[in-house]
């Protein structure tokens, strides 16, 4: 069993940063790829980002690549998101993910993924 939890949204103005963070239970937490996604007002969920079981490999969105970046810390079972140059259309819920042993990135349908966290919300004001 792997419990995911997110933490460090907030409010922020348009061009700002916020750096998330995603903390997993568990052992083995290098075999499970891991991601973000987010669900804007009256949106359907987004995949943002996700990263490999060895943090070697990597794949955005195209909405935020070149603004956000993902990294994980294997030692510390965590998963980060910074994001910087922060717009209004980032605003939502943003969702840790975690597809529970495949190290791989192949795929970005939410459908792959087994195990979520609860959310923390990012609003980003113009």
């Amino acid at each position: 069993q792997v419990t995911l939890v997110e933490s460090g949204g907030g409010s922020v103005q348009m061009g700002g940063s916020l750096r998330l963070s995603c903390a997993a239970s568990g052992r083995r937490f290098s075999d499970h790829a891991m991601a973000w996604f987010r669900q804007g007002p009256g949106k359907e969920r987004e995949f943002v980002a996700v990263i490999s079981g060895n943090g070697l490999s990597i794949l955005y969105s195209d909405s935020v690549r070149g603004r956000f970046t993902i990294a994980r810390d294997n030692a510390k079972n965590t998963v980060h998101l910074q994001m910087n140059s922060l717009k209004p259309e980032d605003t939502g819920i943003y969702y840790c993910a975690a597809k529970l042993y495949d190290p791989t990135i192949s795929g970005t349908g939410e459908h792959l993924y087994d195990t979520w966290g609860q959310g923390t919300q990012v609003t980003v004001s113009s």
